[in-house]
């Protein structure tokens, strides 16, 4: 399966051109244009691969970068920028970011770095099956299973179940989950708990053991007390 990749540009023509030769090269692109859009799909979806300008709306590509890793996102990025100073270059390295490209460039060298990190990444990353305890949890089919037993889920009920199941015994609170799962949509203030609601009576619905927990006074976790 070719890699996913997100491309983060808030200039219209610039994120046409990346997504064009990103596809015509096979890769399956989603665009966002601004920072918060972009840390959001970035941490709902898990791609692959992040193609992340710095000077973004809302939040700049650094604050991205770092908010994603601090989320325990592993996607690669790619950092872009106008500007070919040292410090920036540093500042984008310590932000998390793998590779570094200045504006302009030739599409051919953005492919050439694409290809080259992602000759780095592991054989089976994010966007495979992610499985816990008797969980699965499939993102390109959007199934889930407790053992035999298959589960239906809403759109948002599986985005929230997978952002849990790739960061599992991962402790998230609400704020966070509203930005990975909602976009940081204006939403009533406690639908993560209702969403929680909604999983917990799905999964133990054949009177499984709690996967969902609740950490007191912090948020959520996927983890196994058995």
């Amino acid at each position: 399966m070719a890699a996913r990749v997100l491309v983060v540009e808030d200039d219209a023509r610039v994120a046409a051109a990346l997504r064009r030769s990103l596809e015509y090269a096979g890769y399956p692109v989603v665009l966002a244009a601004d920072g918060p859009s972009g840390l959001a799909a970035a941490i709902r979806d898990a791609p692959d691969l992040v193609v992340l300008d710095v000077n973004l709306p809302g939040l700049d590509g650094f604050g991205v970068c770092r908010a994603l890793r601090a989320s325990g996102g592993t996607a690669l990025v790619l950092m872009l920028t106008a500007r070919d100073a040292t410090a920036d270059r540093v500042d984008g390295l310590d932000a998390g970011a793998d590779d570094y490209l200045v504006k302009p460039f030739a599409p051919e060298e953005l492919l050439a770095r694409v290809r080259a990190l992602l000759r780095r990444a592991p054989a089976s990353g994010p966007a495979g099956v992610l499985r816990f305890a008797d969980l699965v949890v499939d993102p390109a089919t959007r199934e889930v299973r407790r053992g035999a037993r298959s589960i239906a889920l809403t759109a948002l009920e599986f985005d929230l179940l997978a952002h849990l199941a790739r960061h599992p015994r991962q402790v998230f609170s609400r704020p966070h989950l509203l930005t990975a799962v909602w976009g940081g949509e204006p939403v009533a203030s406690n639908v993560v708990d209702v969403y929680i609601g909604y999983l917990r009576a799905k999964l133990e619905a054949g009177g499984e053991p709690r996967l969902v927990q609740t950490v007191r006074g912090v948020g959520y976790v996927l983890r196994s007390d058995a």
